[in-house]
């Protein structure tokens, strides 16, 4: 299957999977509105308002998904994608919203209580949509996991989240019937509490992403052993990784080879490189950055293992990499990635440089921090 048909296949599933979320949470509203009207249950009232919600969270992954799978324009030249984050955005207002509609509701309910009225087929008809909120909760989000869609994995996770919030509403119910305790009003206020959490959590998530997160650890280290898999490539640092939507990555990587390859042998590298990742991993390197290697220079080898050895005392240097020494303009260059959890890594940054200045006076000694991207 090639790129553009796992596009097609990751957008049919989004919406075959949106539809029936909708279908399902609509019945399941239709029934638990007639029941808690006729019992007189807020809870149950309640519950039914967060379904309907929630088939309004899939109709907006519907419309989401579809101008995110809009091709590229002159305007967007990195295509729509990003409106998936969007579409997480405008879910997780509303999820918020039904959750702060509900607790006002609770609170008034709690300040001038009314006796509930339950029924056995009320009570069998909630327990039923316990079921079909677990069973539709598991199938959305593995659908979501499967297609890598957050807006899917939410919806199956807010799902899961009513069957539990139905299943204490049983409890409530159980508890007024057989003990005469009436927690019904207590009860939603709780439940609409979970749910502005669950959206507070969502609305986190998606600006986080928004943002930009680091890449998983599992894929740029994959990427980095493929690349250094080729003939040539002694090692790949530096690996960024821009996302635009899910599964759409563009990326750029530093590769480290012998200062002896001409331009012809990097030029046919660097393309089968890029070629590699894409068809390995669907992400597109923008960029395939050089780094020369003194690989058979005794006198380089000797200095670079002299700074290495210094480098040691930093606990906080991660990595160096990308050494170069151009004896003929009398340059040292070379890359250290300090971790971020430093207290200052711009001092400890400073302190490399002047201590390798101060060991190689006859050198230019260029030190670049950087950033800890990937693994």
């Amino acid at each position: 299957m090639d790129t553009n048909e796992q596009i097609a296949s990751r957008i049919k599933t989004i919406i075959l999977t949106s539809i029936i979320g909708i279908a399902a949470n609509c019945l399941l509203a239709g029934f638990k509105a007639v029941i808690g009207f006729v019992t007189g249950s807020i809870a149950i009232t309640m519950d039914a308002v967060n379904n309907l919600s929630d088939a309004l969270s899939s109709v907006i992954t519907i419309v989401g998904t579809k101008i995110a799978a809009k091709k590229p324009d002159k305007k967007h030249p990195y295509g729509h994608g990003r409106v998936e984050y969007l579409t997480e955005i405008i879910i997780a207002i509303i999820v918020m919203y039904a959750g702060a509609t509900s607790l006002i509701e609770s609170v008034k309910k709690i300040l001038h209580p009314e006796t509930a009225d339950y029924s056995v087929i009320s009570l069998v008809i909630v327990a039923v949509a316990v079921l079909v909120k677990i069973l539709l909760g598991l199938y959305v989000k593995k659908k979501g996991k499967d297609v890598h869609s957050d807006s899917l994995v939410d919806s199956g996770q807010d799902a899961l989240l009513d069957a539990v919030i139905s299943t204490t509403t049983l409890i409530a119910a159980l508890l007024y019937i057989f003990a005469g305790l009436s927690l019904e009003a207590y009860l939603a206020a709780f439940i609409s509490v979970i749910i502005i959490k669950a959206g507070v959590d969502m609305l986190r998530s998606a600006i986080s992403q928004i943002l930009g997160e680091r890449a998983q650890p599992e894929l740029t280290l994959a990427m980095k052993q493929t690349i250094c898999e080729f003939e040539g490539v002694v090692g790949a640092y530096d690996l960024v990784m821009n996302n635009y939507g899910p599964d759409t990555y563009m990326a750029s990587v530093h590769v480290e080879v012998d200062g002896s390859m001409t331009a012809s042998e990097i030029d046919t590298l660097t393309r089968r490189i890029s070629d590699k990742i894409f068809h390995t991993y669907q992400v597109i390197l923008v960029a395939v950055g050089i780094y020369a290697l003194n690989k058979d220079d005794a006198e380089a080898n000797a200095i670079l293992d002299d700074i290495r050895t210094r480098l040691e005392k930093y606990p906080d240097v991660m990595q160096m990499h990308g050494f170069f020494i151009n004896k003929k303009e009398k340059n040292i260059s070379f890359d250290v990635i300090v971790d971020f959890s430093s207290e200052n890594r711009l001092e400890t940054h400073k302190k490399i440089k002047q201590e390798i200045r101060e060991a190689y006076p006859d050198y230019h000694v260029s030190v670049t921090l950087d950033q800890d991207f990937s693994d």
